[in-house]
């Protein structure tokens, strides 16, 4: 039988941890984005104007750069500007390699454009007796022309963090599809597999009934 005190410590810490996590992952992001406020002039700091430290002012910031960002590259001339910055990047050696794989990535998951991410698939890993939830993405060509129609293109996360992971080439015979979405699978590997929605209950059913 639980004893009561430590019952009352275990629903604490259950109200607690998420809240702490959480404040403490905002905090980091709000402190990211008020490092923006670097970018104005000394003379426009808020610190000195307003004689006080407001944190979150870097937040507002960073959303209007981006806002107007996405503003100006609307029209046809900040079209041909990013065109022509796009361009620069790519005869650069190491950064059209990293700038073009980051902008792949970012045009398929905010724009819905590209094909990537778009099955969950379950995989044999790390050994053949295990199942590993994967998110099916492109096949280069070379790598097509290689193995043949029969190999899909997955990726790996780890669990709790979906960021990191691994990429590989298996059988699609090998593979399980999943009729989830791809949210609601990310929600299982950050849970790590705690939150998961209850299954449906359902009615038997008899002749003659």
């Amino acid at each position: 039988m639980t004893h009561p005190l430590r019952r009352y410590f275990i629903t604490g810490l259950l109200i607690w941890v998420p809240l702490g996590i959480t404040l403490w992952v905002l905090d980091a992001l709000i402190g990211a984005m008020d490092q923006t406020l670097l970018l104005l002039p000394d003379r426009w700091q808020p610190e000195v104007w307003l004689g006080m430290r407001i944190p979150g002012l870097g937040v507002l910031l960073t959303l209007l750069v981006i806002l107007l960002t996405g503003l100006a590259a609307a029209n046809l001339i900040g079209q041909k500007l990013v065109s022509v910055w796009e361009a620069v990047l790519a005869r650069i050696p190491v950064v059209k390699s990293i700038y073009g794989s980051v902008k792949q990535v970012s045009d398929t998951l905010l724009t819905g454009t590209g094909h990537a991410f778009r099955k969950v698939l379950l995989v044999r890993y790390p050994h053949p007796q295990a199942w590993s939830l994967a998110f099916q993405t492109n096949v280069p060509f070379e790598v097509a022309q290689a193995l043949g129609d029969d190999h899909v293109a997955v990726f790996i996360p780890t669990a709790p963090s979906p960021v990191n992971g691994f990429y590989f080439y298996v059988k699609r015979a090998e593979t399980i599809e999943l009729e989830v979405s791809v949210d609601l699978a990310l929600k299982y590997i950050v849970s790590m597999g705690v939150v998961a929605p209850q299954a449906k209950a359902v009615a038997a059913t008899y002749p003659g009934d």
